[in-house]
């Protein structure tokens, strides 16, 4: 795997950048299985049953000699993982801009994150503590992989195309996402045809995630070519969190930048809230079954690649921003829609599903696009370091606001529809950065249309 390293910031000839993008959307074809399969569906569950196997008669495991409810591990266990990767990230990106060596970084952590959950498989009986430690390796490296693949999008994509890229690269792992999910349920719902156990269907599930990850990777690296750093980019790097504070000063020199980006980690909390709490909402107040639910996973997969196809294509009519403030307001109409839900009425949970898919895609992959016009160049990845801290790192004032509206009131009819707040806050804040004079100011040509 040689470094082909190239001085431009963007691929000349149009044959070889098509070549490069093509890659490129490869890896969130490779890695979005884990997202879905593992942390979405599989793993909560199963690691939670695991700790419950090694728990005491109170109900507590205690790693490292501290009481930990089991119920509690799987949660505490992603949120190390978030610690992790918020001090490995800026480290990270600083030495990829500095050293132009993007690809060797992607490779390790990439591996490394499906190599731990390729071992996932080994997650039995009792050996919660294998599995906290693998869930923490995964999802840390699959964050630090994230940033070095979307600081990519800058070098890869002329302006005028990045909605275009960064949406296909969306559908991508969407479709890839939905594709492993049906294999995985087929598996897991008909184990006894296959002559396996279902615990034993959820460490194959888990595994073959990894495989898929790690063996798809292989064509990203193939295809993406490493740039030498800029003139002046060159440095040294920090450790850990004065490399975070260094990244953190100098975007205080990019007023607007940090704008949107303060905008980005309001909506986007509460995009990943409503991700994650639906499920609770569908069970707890609408009463729905566990294969409804899982349907209804695999419904916003395959729609979500329709909705970043889509929304990419508005975008080319009426530019990313107003197509972003476009899709916060759909967000808001469908959670108001949501709290009128009826109970035990799986149809209209589905189409409260349609919607969500149809602009969760979209919202995502323009916001990345957008974004990679306010990065000064030579800081793609010390930058999207951030702008990843932001996707995965802070969002904890959703699930928060979630819990206490429900805590108040009783109602997760309440707490869903209390959600619009992080919509209506994103709006405002979005609409107020004048973003031309964002990307002027970072030191970018402003596309035609933005």
């Amino acid at each position: 795997m040689g470094t082909d390293t190239v001085r431009t910031t963007a691929v000349d000839a149009p044959a070889d950048r098509r070549r490069e993008q093509r890659g490129w959307y490869f890896y969130d074809w490779a890695c979005s299985v884990y997202s879905t399969s593992v942390l979405t569906v599989f793993l909560g569950p199963y690691l939670t049953s695991v700790a419950k196997n090694a728990a005491d008669a109170d109900g507590f495991v205690r790693p490292l000699g501290i009481p930990v409810r089991a119920g509690s591990f799987f949660a505490y266990s992603v949120s190390l993982s978030v610690i992790v990767a918020v001090l490995v990230m800026p480290l990270a990106g600083a030495a990829a801009d500095r050293t132009g060596r993007k690809k060797p970084l992607l490779a390790a952590s990439a591996w490394l994150g499906a190599g731990a959950t390729t071992a996932l498989f080994f997650l039995d009986g009792d050996r919660y503590l294998l599995g906290g430690l693998l869930l923490v390796v995964a999802n840390a490296a699959q964050s630090v992989s994230m940033m070095l693949y979307n600081s990519y999008l800058p070098q890869i994509a002329p302006p005028e195309e990045r909605d275009a890229v960064s949406s296909r690269g969306w559908a991508f792992g969407y479709a890839a996402g939905a594709l492993v999910l049906v294999l995985d349920l087929v598996l897991y719902l008909g184990h006894d045809r296959f002559g396996v156990s279902e615990t034993d269907a959820v460490r194959i599930c888990l595994a073959t995630a990894g495989l898929w990850w790690g063996g798809f990777t292989v064509v990203p690296l193939l295809r993406l070519r490493d740039r030498a750093p800029l003139d002046g980019a060159a440095g040294r790097t920090s450790p850990g969190f004065r490399q975070l504070a260094a990244t953190v000063r100098d975007m205080r020199r990019h007023p607007l930048t940090l704008g949107f980006l303060l905008a980005y980690l309001i909506y986007n909390d509460g995009i990943q809230t409503v991700i994650s709490q639906a499920s609770v909402y569908g069970s707890e107040e609408l009463g729905l079954s566990q294969s409804t639910l899982i349907s209804a996973i695999l419904l916003v997969q395959v729609l979500a690649v329709a909705g970043a196809l889509w929304l990419g294509r508005l975008a080319r009519t009426y530019g990313a921003r107003r197509t972003i403030l476009g899709s916060l307001v759909a967000w808001t109409l469908t959670l108001a829609a949501g709290f009128f839900l009826p109970a035990g009425a799986p149809v209209w949970f589905f189409v409260l599903a349609s919607a969500i898919g149809l602009v969760l895609g979209g919202s995502q992959a323009l916001s990345r696009s957008l974004f990679s016009h306010l990065v000064p160049p030579g800081k793609e990845a010390e930058y999207f370091s951030a702008y990843e801290m932001s996707d995965r790192g802070m969002s904890w004032l959703g699930p928060l606001l979630f819990g206490l509206t429900y805590q108040l009131t009783g109602s997760y009819r309440d707490a869903i529809v209390s959600l619009v707040l992080f919509f209506v806050i994103g709006f405002v804040l979005l609409a107020r950065v004048p973003v031309e004079r964002a990307i002027r100011d970072a030191g970018n040509p402003v596309p035609r249309r933005i």
